[in-house]
């Protein structure tokens, strides 16, 4: 669907209607990501669906403190079994899935309209007018990695697994056809997909767009994931550690900043051609790193995947290509036709993408707005340095230990800055609960118990 934010919205809904029934559609699916990461949907008919634009569908406070266990409920605070909120859709998001579905983001908002502080969604988008009141333009390029794994869960075979390899390609062709021919049916923009490093795990890299739009893609991707994946006999397990002592999956995050036209990461004469704010954005990512964790990799499964020499970024530093760095630059030229841009490695399919994207985006305003010194950048894996060189670099290991990733969270006067109150508390309460059920169970056990926690 085009965009429709130049017309009154009154006016904009009949328009959508009438064209999603001509192609077909009869039922309007709605969604909301909740703190931990889990994607919650209502649906109505044709008929019904402009009363979901405006005033939109009642949904229980609770909506935003479940938990991945399938049973758990977080409330106090402001959370509790009274009230209701309001889930509106985004009309300018619309996608046809096709077979008679639709599909629209949908954001929280208080009965009198006002925006709930709990809403993610809401949460990014007025991280996205912060940015543009301070003359910052951002684009948000999302990774997907997911496993694909038995209905119930269980191990595939891989008997002709390669990392990479072409096996995988053809051994899940229908599969990775169907996906193709969904994403681009739906309008999202795949830049490539593959197999991954671990048995059966693919990864999906989608184009970059303006933060909401980018963090509204890839839910959009994880929908068709779970869709095609159950047409093939299939599931997708999108946990950051589907089996434990095995290879984890992330969900890196890209950005790039621009400033009156002008990219912050090109054309200056700083490192690698950085320009003095887009240093400062870096470094504001890497002070604020630490604090941000548990908005980033927070979940029970995070710090089985948070391991050093693993890829995954975990240890505070940065470098251009280091894929041992927990901040990646990427240079612009010839073969980055997007232009340098920085990846952040932490981030894992467990956490609440609209979320993490204003937090890393809120730490690179800091650094802008603070005029942080980039540190020394890292060259070489982190790994084979010693003791005394890892010091003298002030370069440090990210905890692994959920509570001390949640009580740093808690405690961060930044983070609560940037997400608010009511989101940081509703993040920590959700992984709290995690840890206070679970936390005595065995990695195998874990992984087990919550492969699908986060899949659709």
């Amino acid at each position: 669907m085009g965009a429709m934010s130049g017309k009154p919205l009154a006016a904009a809904i009949p328009g959508a209607i009438a064209q999603l029934e001509s192609a077909g559609v009869t039922t309007m699916i709605g969604t909301v990501v909740n703190p931990a990461g889990l994607i919650h949907a209502k649906t109505v008919s044709m008929a019904r669906m402009a009363a979901f634009v405006d005033p939109g569908l009642g949904a229980s406070p609770v909506w935003h403190v479940f938990a991945i266990d399938q049973a758990g409920v977080v409330v106090g605070g402001d959370i509790g079994v009274v009230g209701d909120r309001r889930i509106r859709i985004d009309l300018d998001a619309l996608s046809n899935l096709g077979d008679g579905l639709a599909w629209a983001p949908g954001s929280f908002f208080n009965q009198d309209g006002s925006p709930d502080p709990f809403c993610s969604r809401g949460t990014l988008a007025r991280m996205e007018e912060r940015l543009a009141a301070a003359g910052f333009d951002a684009l948000v390029g999302h990774e997907m990695e997911f496993v694909l794994v038995a209905p119930d869960g269980t191990r595939l075979p891989s008997h002709l697994w390669a990392q990479y390899g072409l096996a995988g390609v053809l051994e899940f062709e229908g599969f990775v056809k169907d996906l193709t021919e969904a994403a681009t049916r739906a309008g999202v923009a795949i830049e490539q997909l593959h197999p991954e490093y671990g048995a059966n795990q693919f990864e999906i890299s989608l184009a970059p767009r303006s933060p909401v739009a980018a963090a509204d893609q890839l839910v959009l991707t994880r929908i068709i994931v779970g869709r095609v994946a159950r047409l093939h006999g299939l599931r997708a397990s999108l946990s950051p550690v589907p089996f434990a002592g095995s290879v984890g999956s992330g969900a890196h995050q890209h950005f790039s900043l621009v400033h009156d036209g002008v990219s912050l990461f090109s054309g200056g004469g700083g490192a690698h051609g950085m320009r003095p704010a887009g240093a400062a954005a870096v470094a504001g990512v890497l002070a604020g790193l630490a604090e941000a964790q548990g908005a980033l990799c927070g979940s029970i499964l995070s710090g089985l995947r948070l391991q050093p020499s693993s890829w995954s970024g975990a240890r505070v530093c940065w470098g251009t290509e280091n894929r041992e760095a927990a901040v990646r630059f990427l240079e612009g030229g010839p073969g980055n036709p997007y232009g340098a841009n920085v990846e952040v490695k932490i981030v894992d399919p467990s956490v609440n993408p609209y979320f993490a994207t204003a937090a890393i985006l809120g730490l690179a305003l800091d650094g802008i707005e603070r005029e942080l010194p980039l540190p020394m950048e890292t060259t070489v894996d982190p790994a084979t340095l010693t003791d005394a060189e890892l010091a003298a670099a002030g370069i440090e290991l990210l905890p692994d230990s959920q509570p001390a990733v949640l009580d740093a969270l808690a405690q961060s006067a930044l983070l609560r800055t940037i997400l608010g109150d009511s989101a940081v508390d509703a993040i920590v309460a959700v992984r709290r609960y995690e840890h206070d059920n679970f936390g005595d169970l065995t990695p195998d056990e874990l992984a087990e118990k919550f492969r699908l926690s986060w899949s659709v």
